[in-house]
């Protein structure tokens, strides 16, 4: 247990060091791009070969389908809800968008407007923070898992884990930081994120070590639901936003090391 607890935190501990600068330092567009592709890159590795995989072995093709469908599906629909949450009420917006200016010239103003250190996207933030926690607790309920098993094991995906955490806690709390939350608003929800995860390990090192591996599908296959579906909204149209062509080369960088961790 104290192996597990000692993962949990080692993991988890991305999350509050990357909400604690993305909080206070404000970085390029170009930086947090690159940063976040690379998180991508990672992740594709981690949802075919730790999470799909693992959830296909251990319930089968038809319930490791089933559980990829819906953990897209929640992720899709919380994305939106948080989208149209974090949209500014008329008040909010400029004098010049609510009397109705031309949509080309709102368009450039609110470009001009734009960040430089997060993303544009109003709930890119909260986005972030729903794929890290609708995909990292399965994730770390498995990590859990191949520790109970092979006592010591599971180094591969902890890297895997801790390396995709930190940009994306990065990214996101800068996203938020742009929006006008205080840090201790931010590193608050991003510490309680981590603490969830934390236990997520402990849970599945202790209690679901030993049961049926068809108990350990589901959770698993939704959580690459999860990721797949948060590549697809977020993370990358977020990073090719920014970081233009470029960014192929640092979503392949993730790709390569986080599968090579996997090997070992």
């Amino acid at each position: 247990m104290g192996t597990a607890l000692w993962f949990g935190i080692v993991a988890s501990s991305a999350l509050v060091v990357g909400a604690a600068l993305g909080a206070r330092v404000e970085l390029p567009k170009r930086l947090l791009a690159i940063l976040l592709s690379f998180a991508a890159g990672a992740l594709i590795t981690a949802l075919a070969f730790e999470l799909f995989e693992d959830a296909y072995e251990r319930g089968g093709l038809g319930r490791a389908a089933l559980g990829l469908l819906v953990g897209a599906v929640v992720f899709a629909a919380l994305s939106a809800l948080l989208d149209r949450w974090a949209q500014p009420s008329d008040r909010e917006r400029p004098s010049a968008e609510v009397e109705g200016s031309p949509k080309l010239d709102t368009d450039a103003a609110a470009s001009d407007r734009a960040p430089t250190s997060a993303t544009t996207r109003g709930a890119a933030g909260f986005a972030l923070l729903a794929a890290v926690t609708l995909d990292g607790v399965p994730e770390n309920l498995a990590l859990g898992v191949s520790i109970g098993e092979a006592g010591s094991g599971g180094l591969a995906l902890l890297a895997a884990i801790f390396v995709s955490n930190l940009p994306e806690a990065l990214v996101g709390a800068s996203s938020m930081r742009a929006q006008g939350r205080s840090t201790a608003w931010i590193l608050a929800l991003w510490t309680g994120a981590a603490a969830l995860l934390v236990v997520a390990v402990v849970v599945g090192a202790g209690p679901l070590a030993n049961t049926d591996p068809e108990t350990i599908s589901l959770p698993l296959a939704f959580a690459a639901g999860a990721v797949l579906a948060s590549l697809a909204d977020t993370l990358m149209p977020e990073a090719y936003e920014h970081g233009g062509p470029a960014v192929a080369l640092s979503t392949a960088a993730g790709f390569v090391l986080s599968f090579v961790l996997s090997l070992a």
